[in-house]
Parts: C-alpha cells; sequence; structure tokens
C-alpha cells in the first residue's frame, strides 16, 4: 500500500521531470529571443474588452506565458488575468462578459523581469489617492530594480515581482495634482525600453520611451482611439491607423478627444532593430515600413554580401521565410521548403531518457527529405544565439542526405545581451561571443558560414549604413553600443554603458 509520504514523493519527482524538460529538452525555446509582451488599450467603445482579446491574438507572437485584461464600466475595475495562451482563455463568451465596460487595456506577456506567476500578469492594478489605476508595459526599465529596493526601503509594500508594479508606485508617491503630471513625474524618473498603456476612471495613457526602442501606434475604430504595439492588432478588429507614438510622448486620451504631451528634451528616435528583423509579425507596418518586404530585402543583401554555389534555399520556419525568399530571388536559386514546422508542440513533454530528449528538435522540425536529399543547401535563418538548435538542424540536413550545408543568418552576430525587454542569455551564453565565425562554423557543422553585415541591414531599411556618430537604430546587440545608462548593472550615477569598450 502507497504510503503519502511516497505520493508526495512521486508527485516531487514528476514535477522535477517537467522541470528537466524545461531545461534541457526545450532548448530551441531557450535558443531563440523572445519579446517581453504586447499591449492594447481601446477608449470609449461599446465592445471594449472583446476587441482588446481579438488584439491580444493579433499580439500572440510577441508573448505566449500570459495573459490578462483589465476593463472599467464607469463605476468599477473588472480584471480577469490568465496563465497561457490568449485563444485559450479569453475565447468563451462569459469570460468577456466579465470584463463590462467601454474602456479596457490588455496585455499578452513573455516574462524578462519576474517569474510567471500569476501575481505578475499583467495589466497590474491599484487603488490610488486619485482613484483606480490599471496599467502595463513592453519594454524593461534598465533602472527598476533600483528603484524597487528605494522604494521598498521607504516603506513601500510589494505583491509582484514585475518592474510594471514600480510605475504603480510613483505614480502613486508623486505630490503633483492632475493625474497626467503625476504620470509624467513617474516616468521621468525610470530608464530603459517602455511603451506603455494605462487606464484611470477617466482616461487611457500611453507613453513611449524617449528613444522610441519599444513600438506603440494609434489607432481609430467607429470614432474611438486604440493605443496597441502593432498595426496587426488594428488590423484584426478592422480599425484604422493614425500614427505612431512619437518617442518620448505620452498621449491623453478622454472624451474630449487625443492630447499629445512631450514633456523630455528631444532625442533622435533609435527603435529597437530587431522589431524589423524578428520580432514584429511580418504583416505590420512599423515606422511606414513593410515589414516583410524589409525581411526580403534584407535575404537579397545577404546574397550580394555572401553568394554561394547551391541547388536550393531552405528557410529555418517560420522567421528565415522572408529572408530566404529574398535570398532566392536575389541568387536565383530555387526556394524550397526542406524544413517542415510542426505548429502544435506543446511546451511541456516527458522525455524520459537523454537519447529521446536529443530528438527534441525533430517535435518542431522535421526535414523534408525529397528536397534535401543529394542537394547543396542554404539555410537562411533570421538570427543565431546559443547555436544549440541551429547544430541540431544542420545534423537534421545532412542525416537527410544533404551535400552541402551553407549557414546564411539575416542578422549581424549577436555578441552582447539585451537589457530593454528582449528575453535574452548572458554574454557568456551568446555563441557569437564565445566564438570567431571560422569556430562557429565548425561547431555548427556546416560548409560555411555568413552573417549580414551592420551596414547591409541598415540599407536593406532604407539607409546608406550605420551612422556611428548617431545611430539610426538600437543596435546594442551586434554593436555593444547601448543607448541608455544601465542602472540596475552598473550602479546609480554611472555614465552611458559601453560593453564594446569593456571587451575591447
Amino acid at each position: 500500500m502507497t504510503r503519502p509520504m511516497d505520493i508526495r514523493h512521486h508527485e516531487a519527482d514528476l514535477e522535477h521531470a517537467y522541470q528537466e524538460v524545461d531545461r534541457e529538452a526545450f532548448d530551441a525555446e531557450a535558443d531563440r529571443l523572445h519579446e517581453e509582451c504586447g499591449v492594447f488599450g481601446v477608449f470609449a467603445h461599446p465592445d471594449a474588452a472583446a476587441l482588446t482579446a481579438l488584439g491580444l491574438h493579433a499580439l500572440q507572437h510577441r508573448g505566449q506565458e500570459a495573459a490578462g485584461i483589465v476593463s472599467f464600466d464607469g463605476q468599477r475595475f473588472h480584471s480577469e488575468r490568465r496563465i497561457g495562451l490568449v485563444g485559450d482563455n479569453f475565447s468563451r463568451r462569459e469570460v468577456i462578459e466579465r470584463l463590462p465596460g467601454d474602456n479596457a487595456i490588455g496585455h499578452t506577456r513573455y516574462s524578462t523581469t519576474g517569474g510567471n506567476i500569476l501575481r505578475n500578469v499583467q495589466p497590474l492594478f491599484a487603488e490610488l489617492e486619485t482613484g483606480g489605476f490599471a496599467a502595463c508595459h513592453n519594454g524593461n526599465l534598465t533602472n527598476g530594480l533600483t528603484l524597487r529596493r528605494r522604494l521598498i526601503a521607504d516603506g513601500a509594500i510589494y505583491q509582484a515581482t514585475s518592474d510594471t508594479e514600480v510605475i504603480l508606485h510613483l505614480v502613486a508617491r508623486s505630490r503633483r495634482n492632475r493625474f497626467s503630471d503625476r504620470f509624467i513625474d513617474a516616468l521621468s524618473q525610470i530608464e530603459g525600453g517602455y511603451a506603455f498603456v494605462g487606464m484611470t476612471n477617466k482616461k487611457l495613457i500611453g507613453a513611449r520611451d524617449p528613444l522610441g526602442i519599444r513600438p506603440l501606434v494609434i489607432g481609430e475604430l467607429d470614432g474611438k482611439y486604440i493605443l496597441t504595439s502593432e498595426t496587426v492588432a488594428l488590423d484584426i478588429i478592422g480599425a484604422r491607423f493614425v500614427r505612431e507614438v512619437a518617442n518620448g510622448e505620452v498621449v491623453i486620451i478622454d472624451e474630449k478627444g487625443i492630447e499629445s504631451i512631450k514633456p523630455f528634451p528631444p532625442r533622435q528616435k533609435r527603435p529597437c532593430i530587431f522589431e524589423y528583423v524578428y520580432f514584429a509579425r511580418p504583416d505590420s507596418i512599423v515606422d511606414g515600413k513593410n515589414v516583410y518586404g524589409l525581411r526580403k530585402q534584407i535575404g537579397s543583401n545577404l546574397a550580394a554580401e555572401a553568394g554561394v554555389e547551391a541547388d536550393v534555399v531552405v528557410p529555418v520556419p517560420d522567421s528565415g521565410v522572408p529572408a530566404a525568399i529574398g535570398y532566392a530571388q536575389a541568387s536565383g536559386i530555387p526556394y524550397e521548403l526542406g524544413i517542415i514546422r510542426n505548429h502544435y508542440v506543446g511546451r511541456t513533454f516527458i522525455q524520459p531518457t537523454q537519447s529521446v530528449r536529443e530528438l527534441g528538435v525533430r517535435m518542431k522540425h522535421s526535414a523534408n527529405k525529397a528536397v534535401i536529399e543529394g542537394k547543396r543547401l542554404i539555410l537562411v535563418d533570421d538570427s543565431i544565439v546559443r547555436g544549440t538548435t541551429s547544430r541540431k538542424i544542420v545534423k537534421m540536413m545532412r542525416d537527410a542526405g544533404a551535400r552541402e550545408v551553407h549557414f546564411r543568418i539575416a542578422s549581424p552576430p549577436i555578441k552582447f545581451p539585451d537589457y530593454y525587454g528582449i528575453d535574452m542569455p548572458d554574454q557568456d551564453k551568446l555563441l557569437a561571443a564565445k566564438m570567431s565565425i571560422e569556430e562557429m562554423k565548425d561547431y555548427l557543422g556546416v560548409d560555411s558560414l555568413a552573417f549580414i553585415s551592420v551596414d547591409g541591414l541598415y540599407r536593406a531599411l532604407g539607409e546608406t549604413g550605420r551612422n556611428a556618430a548617431l545611430p539610426q537604430y538600437t543596435d546594442h546587440y551586434f554593436t555593444g553600443d547601448y543607448p541608455t545608462t544601465i542602472t540596475d548593472l552598473i550602479g546609480e550615477g554611472a555614465k552611458q554603458l559601453s560593453l564594446l569598450a569593456e571587451a575591447s
């Protein structure tokens, strides 16, 4: 007979097994870059919660761990926050009916700051002296931990570990009279890359960091304003794109309309270059540019810079597809789907032995042998992070009979970590930070390896090249040029961080 102690022990073993799967079997997930989240807000529309749920569906690529919606019905705020996908939690009528009101904001999350637990799921809500305030954001506060420690030392009580809660405390402690002034006072104390959407009982508020690192756009539906991370969230609900929120701009939407406030000294815009390379959905328009077309142009420039004789161009799906199409069109080499992706793989799958765990990549990708066997391949992917998944995909191509495998990457080598909202490994885990191109080639097991140059990437985005004196994009992943102070890493009062200078 099994004793209770034995049952608990068995459950602990099972939990340990799942944790091992998360750490080892799904290193394919750990070997991809993840955006932190997407935001959405709508003001004065009778279908506010339903529109927000649809908008979050369109932003699901920006975060798959959790989602939440907060609505306001004129009297009370209502909150629904869930672990998991938007469609699994916000597709049922009864859930939307628990979110009444004409105003709503929503958030879909991939955690970079704070664990994936329910109390960290956004939007966060607090009752302040001025009334209720719900807030969510995309990005990362690079002085969030420093501010948190200071606020706790002053007596603040935290419920979550998300850096979004810092904003709630700063707004609550501001001595300004108007709420918009309190919010701006809070923004003046933070640093990093962020796009905020907040809601009070009278206003919808949006804010973008002074460099415009993280994206935020304004839309309109039936005469009502919307704030969201990408234009695809407007497309799904039939809304009209109005404009981007400018870098350093705060927008206040209420019954009178929309007010634009620019409280900070003007600075040159430096949006995250990875929005164009990887994060934004291909059908989004970012800064007036069609993302799909840009990614094809990156592939075309890559072919011009690093051409090689081959029989077929094969994308690593899904993110490598547009660049591979551009590469094939520019080179005249046929494009084929040599790798088939399974879109229905869950995050958790027990793989009890090492030999089975090593086959984990095949759960997501399988070789199309008819296309590959006996051929010289050009594999095209958007980036290389740790390199573990890329190495397994190359082996899969070899096992399927590829005669040669040439790897082409549609971004420059990632040598430096991110602190602005991208879930990226520490520098010592980044393959390009540890190895030369030749060493990476040998590690991956390819016949040749090439990355697009930084200038080639800039040219694909319509620039003549990177302006070293005034860089047009946030591109520290490749250059080590961090555009802001990173207080949590180097301490308060330090000057702008340059890991490139430290490494050289």
